[in-house]
C-alpha cells in the first residue's frame, strides 16, 4: 500500500496564498468604487490642500514614498476614507467634485508587485511609485499626480474581448 506524504504547508506557501486571496479582494475593491462612480459627500480638497512646502519637499525628494495614504493624500489635496487595512496593503479612497482616485500603499515591494499583477486582469492606467499606487476613474489625472508625487504611470493590459467592432 502506497504511502501518502502528510500536506504541510510552509510559512512560504501560507503567505503566497493569503496575498493571492488579498490581491484578488483588493483588485475587484479598487474597481468597485470607480464603476459605481459614488456621488454625494463634501469636497476634501477644500479642507484640505497641500501645502507648498510638502508639494516642495516631495518635488525634492523625488520620491513620496513608502509613505502613508495620509500623506500622498495630503499631497494630492484631500483627506482619504481607509478602506482596507491588512498586513500587506493600506488602501484609501479620495472623493472630491473633479475625480474619485484610490491610494494603496505597501509595507513590501512583492505585495505592490502582487497588487498591479493582479488588476492586469482589468487593465488600465495607474500611478506607480516605491510601494504605492495611484488608480483614478479618469487616467488623464495621474499626470496631474505624477508631478506632485513622482512615480510612473503603467498601462495594464486587460483580458477578455476588445471593443473594437468585429469585421463581420
Amino acid at each position: 500500500m502506497p504511502q501518502q506524504q502528510p500536506r504541510v504547508r510552509t510559512d512560504r506557501t501560507q503567505l503566497t496564498a493569503r496575498l493571492a486571496r488579498a490581491s484578488a479582494l483588493t483588485a475587484g475593491l479598487a474597481l468597485l468604487p470607480l464603476a459605481t462612480a459614488c456621488s454625494g459627500g463634501e469636497d476634501s480638497a477644500a479642507k484640505s490642500k497641500p501645502t507648498a512646502a510638502s508639494v516642495t519637499a516631495a518635488a525634492a525628494a523625488g520620491v513620496v514614498a513608502p509613505a502613508k495614504v495620509e500623506v500622498i493624500a495630503n499631497l494630492t489635496g484631500c483627506k482619504p476614507t481607509i478602506r482596507i487595512e491588512a498586513d500587506e496593503l493600506r488602501q484609501g479612497l479620495c472623493h472630491t467634485k473633479e475625480i474619485d482616485y484610490l491610494i494603496t500603499t505597501f509595507p513590501q515591494d512583492e505585495y505592490k508587485q502582487a497588487w498591479l499583477d493582479a488588476a492586469a486582469v482589468y487593465g488600465g492606467k495607474y500611478l506607480v511609485g516605491s510601494r504605492w499606487i495611484v488608480s483614478a476613474k479618469e487616467p488623464e489625472m495621474l499626470e496631474q499626480f505624477r508631478t506632485k508625487l513622482g512615480g510612473t504611470i503603467e498601462q495594464l493590459r486587460g483580458i477578455g474581448p476588445t471593443t473594437a467592432p468585429s469585421s463581420s
